[in-house]
């Protein structure tokens, strides 16, 4: 069934360099706002309860990405059938996808936190945790388990959003959370006013309140707007699980899903050998991650704008504006990360400082980690536009092997073999390395990789085309998502 959506973005027209850039900013400002509420709550924890517990908060924090990672891999494929079926203008079944997601996974988000919560001190254990810090990671990752079924729903449905053309609603809620999130953590912290005194838990609960709070805010506004994602009346029935459409979300999202997997865990590993290093370097590498992040952001904007609007084209069956999506966003991609990879290369003492204080012991550690390590994103971000295209055509298990490939063999290979005579230096040269390897597979791929024969969408049900051709006769009543 098909209409022309409203309260999203068509992305099959217009210039197509402006189109991308003005559907990233949101996204990007939105993931800015995200990381910038991370720092912020490692500049609380940092300096007011040490290197200890802010070596703790990283390596839990990396605990529950893991855990997440599969969800996140099916909400990216429901955001790419979200963007077909908008640029097909077929509104009910990019509702039917919603419905379908959603029914199946917040059973799943639930599942996580509780698995999460018991498992917490063995996940700690397996990734060599100092003794010294295990109770302030312990406490901050039992209390941030809590926030799983509210964070990965809050994710599933602003990536919903974004698929149906929709980048501006999301960043609202993302502020929301990141405003909450940062300023109930000094509170809880410290015990400011009526509030009890929590330490590391206090910056968990924080996270806690601040997401079910913004998933409350953000389902109460798609109704009261009347956004075409909303289910009313008998449409509440897709919350019930389209088998074809979850076999299409489950087959596509689970490779997406080990995608994750694969970074998560080749990162948690690389945290596992700097572990061994000492509290200092844990603390360095975490407070460099922090900054990474930022470097990350304009490809991962890019990349998520780039899959959308090739996802509407494609369900166009525009194909001669994706080579032009992919060319752009690289374009895109070089000179705004070139400039941040800049800007941190002049800045990166006072930055590394916001979080350890400026006569830290970790403070040179990680001023060296990021003149090893830094320019590395910019090869990074190749990989990320590739990717988010192949992607919008349902191509999941091109990038699943070159991550495996690149992340596995290559960087952990080259971080264990070279550290002999490298030492820790072989850990942080082990970025640009695998970054260099996985762009020179991902060109390839693109290149030479078949994905653009592939097919995401599944084919109409026969009881699909009857309620398509009554509803042809009734569109304005039964398919106007304001109606």
């Amino acid at each position: 069934m098909a209409t022309k959506p409203q309260h999203g973005r068509d992305l099959t027209q217009g210039p197509i360099a402006r189109t991308l850039l003005v559907f990233a900013l949101p996204t990007l400002v939105s993931s800015i706002l995200q990381s910038l509420n991370g720092s912020i709550n490692s500049i609380w924890i940092g300096r007011f309860l040490g290197e200890k517990a802010l070596a703790s908060t990283f390596n839990a924090n990396f605990i529950m990405f893991l855990l997440m990672s599969f969800v996140f891999g099916f909400g990216m494929a429901s955001t790419v059938l979200i963007g077909q079926a908008f640029g097909a203008k077929n509104i009910d079944q990019a509702r039917r996808v919603v419905g379908t997601a959603i029914g199946s996974f917040l059973p799943v988000a639930v599942l996580i936190g509780v698995i999460g919560w018991l498992a917490s001190p063995a996940l700690l254990r397996l990734l060599a945790m100092p003794p010294d810090a295990m109770p302030f990671a312990l406490a901050y990752l039992r209390v941030i388990f809590t926030a799983m079924p509210a964070i990965l729903i809050l994710v599933m449905l602003m990536m919903a959003l974004r698929g149906a053309g929709d980048a501006l609603t999301p960043l609202w809620f993302m502020i929301l959370a990141v405003v909450l999130d940062a300023g109930l953590n000094p509170v809880f912290i410290l015990g400011l006013g009526p509030a009890p005194k929590l330490g590391i838990a206090g910056s968990a609960l924080a996270t806690v309140i601040a997401n079910y709070v913004a998933v409350i805010a953000l389902v109460t506004t798609i109704y009261w707007r009347d956004l075409p994602l909303r289910l009313r009346g008998a449409e509440l029935r897709y919350l019930k699980p389209d088998r074809t459409l979850l076999r299409v979300i489950v087959r596509k999202g689970f490779p997406m899903g080990l995608q994750m997997i694969v970074i998560s865990s080749s990162a948690l590993a690389t945290i596992g050998l700097v572990n061994r290093e000492g509290v200092n370097t844990t603390a360095a590498f975490g407070v460099a991650m922090q900054l990474w992040t930022y470097l990350q952001m304009p490809a991962m904007a890019l990349a998520a704008a780039a899959s959308a609007m090739a996802a509407q084209n494609i369900g166009a069956n525009r194909w001669d504006r994706v080579s032009r999506i992919s060319r752009v966003g690289i374009i895109q991609n070089l000179i705004i990360t070139g400039v941040l990879v800049v800007l941190l290369a002049v800045a990166d003492r006072p930055a590394l400082a916001l979080f350890l204080g400026g006569h830290s012991p970790a403070l040179p550690i990680a001023e060296h980690i990021q003149i090893l390590a830094t320019w590395s994103f910019l090869l990074f971000g190749v990989t990320m536009i590739l990717f988010g295209v192949v992607r919008a055509n349902g191509a999941v298990m091109g990038p699943l092997i070159i991550l495996a490939i690149g992340l596995y063999p290559v960087r952990l290979g080259f971080a264990l073999g070279a550290y002999p005579w490298l030492k820790a230096d072989a850990l942080w040269l082990s970025f640009p390395v695998s970054s260099l390897a996985n762009m020179t597979m991902a060109i390839g791929f693109y290149l030479r990789g078949g994905w653009r024969k592939q097919r995401m969408m599944p084919p109409i049900s026969t009881d699909e085309a009857i309620e398509e051709a009554e509803g042809a006769m009734e569109q304005t009543a039964r398919l106007n998502p304001s109606g």
